[in-house]
């Protein structure tokens, strides 16, 4: 499926890489090298360690941390180590790591107990959808019943 040599400018259009590749070892995708953003942001920081977070998850492609402003009991970040900065932004060499996104969001679940009862991940795409910081991530929301607005049922 992919190969050492995927990597071209036309999928990291907006970042300078040095020594990336991806490898295909049963489905078992790692990132290798290191990208460096024109302009870093908030997200890639935390990922570098640099400000500190309540990191739940962590691996070589996808780093999740709580939110310090949650809007449900479980308010969790779920972010590409790769630094795309919004939906508009992904290229088909990204599927992969998009992809993993979810299968962490599962492992999430599963560790809070909630993989039955529900939970709820949200992707704010540009300002209109009120995204924050130009770095692509998933909202992880989980605790009690969400309602239809994405926001927990206030009782």
């Amino acid at each position: 499926m992919f190969k050492d040599s995927l990597c071209s400018s036309r999928c990291y259009n907006r970042y300078i890489i040095l020594n990336c590749c991806y490898k295909n070892c049963d489905f078992n995708y790692k990132f290798l090298g290191e990208v460096i953003m024109a302009e870093e942001t908030l997200f890639t920081k935390i990922i570098k360690g640099e400000i500190p977070s309540s990191k739940v998850y962590s691996d070589d492609l996808v780093t999740a941390f709580k939110d310090i402003a949650p809007k449900a009991q479980h308010h969790i970040l779920i972010v590409p180590n790769k630094p795309i900065p919004t939906v508009s932004d992904v290229e088909p060499c990204d599927e992969a790591l998009l992809g993993h996104l979810f299968t962490v969001a599962r492992k999430i679940a599963e560790e809070l107990g909630v993989s039955r009862s529900g939970y709820r991940l949200i992707v704010n795409v540009g300002p209109d959808g009120c995204q924050e910081v130009p770095h692509i991530h998933m909202h992880f929301l989980a605790g009690g019943n969400l309602g239809m607005g994405g926001f927990p049922v206030k009782k």
